[in-house]
């Protein structure tokens, strides 16, 4: 199975073409850019690389959120514009999922991967790595405030591994929280592998094209504060405002 996998749900931008398990080629990029100008020039580089035609694709795999509205909506755009038109299979994972899969961590581990949402909140998730590449979700991707991450996550008496470039961010907070529970190391992998993105993909079902969405895990930002200046309307009246405005 030839699979191209890629992910832009934050800042870093990542694609990679895999075949039968084996990574062909991969391209990872971190730095802030628009990832609608350099995704699609990224895919097709990597295919003339390793001499792929699009047509030899059976599956796309891509990270569907949490994480930046902008570039989740932008790979998953690509995404079901290119399952669509190759006639070929689509899989959506976890972006949190995918960044927990991009280091390798001892038996058993607890592991929290972790984004900046901003103003104090995260999205965070909670995977146990079983063996190496295998996890199991202990608890859903949420969005949610960091006071109340780790409130969850105190009853849990065992050293739990942190993941993520923006983990310093709160990582005074996290600390006072847990103590020497925490673990950070900030020479494992910070963000998302296309790589072990097409990886986990490979063994997923895949959706139906047309009814696949993202998963942000919350309303933008625009739409939180329409509602909160519109509170009191009924549902009835907010479908004939939302029509209006179109």
């Amino acid at each position: 199975m030839k699979i191209l996998a890629f992910d832009t749900s934050t800042k870093a931008m990542s694609v990679a073409l895999v075949e039968e398990e084996m990574l062909i080629a991969e391209k990872t990029i971190n730095i802030k850019r628009d990832h609608s100008v350099g995704l699609m020039p990224a895919i097709e580089a990597l295919l003339d690389d390793v001499h792929w035609q699009p047509s030899e694709l059976d599956r796309i795999v891509v990270a569907k959120g949490p994480g930046s509205y902008t570039g989740i909506r932008i790979a998953v755009t690509v995404a079901k514009t290119l399952a669509w038109t190759l006639n070929c299979e689509l899989v959506g994972i976890s972006s949190l999922e995918a960044l927990t899969a991009a280091s390798v961590y001892p038996p058993n581990t607890l592991v929290v991967p972790l984004f900046d949402a901003r103003r104090r909140n995260v999205y965070a998730g909670l995977y146990r790595q079983e063996v190496a590449g295998k996890l199991t979700a202990v608890m859903p991707d949420s969005h949610r405030s960091i006071e109340d991450l780790l409130a969850d996550l105190t009853p849990l008496d065992e050293p739990i591994r942190f993941v993520g470039e923006d983990v310093p961010v709160f990582w005074e907070a996290i600390r006072a929280v847990l103590g020497e529970r925490a673990q950070y190391d900030a020479q494992h992998r910070q963000v998302v592998s296309a790589h072990y993105l097409a990886r986990l993909g490979a063994e997923r079902p895949a959706e139906e094209v047309p009814l696949f969405v993202p998963e942000y895990l919350k309303l933008a930002e625009a739409e939180e504060n329409w509602l909160q200046d519109h509170g009191d309307m009924r549902d009835d009246q907010y479908v004939k405002k939302i029509k209006h405005l179109d």
